[in-house]
């Protein structure tokens, strides 16, 4: 049985991201033209806006309705569209989504500081929105996220990082914006507290399994499927849960060959990092654990009543342990 399409999961709320993107579009005038070139540049390149889908989704499998709605979608792309700017400067990326970053096509500095637009026009359109709790919910996660890109710098070239310290990075950095979203859907319907606190935990999941099978594509995906290059995440001296397998569980030299890789951030030993990630089976694992994740997701969504749109986040937990890209 071949996995949910993206087209499928996104059917119920197809008008409803149209607009998300035009508001993403008018929210992005500023008057200094390079805001609006840069942030068109990587808002416009292919992204699958999952974070505003999550938004809609589970706002609209409760009743809401409304341009607040839509407001609260393109806020969490654009916080998501920040940390992608600065996660590549950070990283010194030159490649995603199959396109050069926005660091290495208009600079560091401009990257940074146009992220830093992004936040701050984030901010100023939840205050417009006026929900008290909405601007509580992504104040806390935006601390959580940096909180995690500080955990993540602090691990990178790292070889004794373990599974329970890598777990925690990607729930604060990945997972925590899915929460973030879920959340804010059912704040913006009005939702009982256990119904919030459910979507939220669903979401928390969601975006734990969707960071652990990003790690298994890094070591496994094709570069024209994933828009990135076989390997980055050792090239950039990060020790993800297929690594850590591999410290783990592998022998001695392949201990020796994996940890030498990260502490050197390099790609020399790419063949022989991938031959130990094979005979240790880490893709199996980090996908079992990625598996596990998604089903307690969907456990989450019990409480949820009946419609096109609870179906399309069930399968959107399943899109995302099968998903290539």
């Amino acid at each position: 049985m071949s996995p949910p399409s993206l087209e499928a999961i996104r059917a119920p709320i197809g008008a409803d991201l149209t607009r998300v993107d035009a508001v993403i579009r008018e929210r992005l005038a500023s008057e200094v033209a390079l805001i609006g070139t840069i942030g068109e540049y990587i808002i416009g390149s292919g992204g699958k806006r999952l974070r505003p889908a999550l938004v809609l989704l589970s706002a609209k499998a409760l009743g809401a309705e409304g341009r607040g709605m839509h407001e609260l979608a393109a806020v969490i792309e654009f916080i998501h569209t920040a940390t992608l700017l600065h996660d590549d400067v950070v990283d010194e990326s030159s490649l995603r989504r199959g396109r050069r970053t926005a660091n290495a096509e208009f600079g560091n500095s401009a990257a940074v500081l146009v992220g830093d637009f992004l936040y701050s026009r984030a901010f100023q359109m939840m205050v417009g929105v006026g929900s008290q709790r909405v601007m509580a919910v992504m104040a806390d996660a935006t601390n959580v996220i940096a909180e995690g890109e500080v955990l993540q710098l602090m691990n990178v070239r790292d070889a004794s990082t373990d599974e329970d310290g890598y777990l925690r990075v990607i729930r604060y950095k990945t997972a925590k914006l899915f929460q973030a979203a879920t959340q804010v859907g059912a704040i913006l319907a009005g939702a009982t507290k256990d119904r919030e606190e459910a979507l939220a935990a669903y979401g928390m999941h969601l975006g734990t399994a969707f960071q652990l099978i990003d790690d298994v594509l890094d070591y496994s995906g094709a570069s024209e499927e994933t828009g990135k290059n076989l390997g980055d995440d050792l090239a950039e001296g990060k020790p993800t849960l297929p690594l850590i397998h591999v410290l783990r569980t592998g022998t001695e030299a392949e201990r020796k060959v994996v940890r030498q890789a990260i502490e050197k951030s390099g790609k020399e030993e790419l063949g022989a990092v991938l031959a130990a990630i094979q005979r240790t089976g880490a893709l199996d694992y980090a996908r079992g654990k990625a598996t596990a994740e998604a089903k307690a997701a969907t456990a989450f969504l019990d409480v949820i009543p009946g419609s096109e749109c609870r179906d399309a986040l069930l399968q959107l937990a399943s899109f995302s342990v099968e998903r290539s890209f």
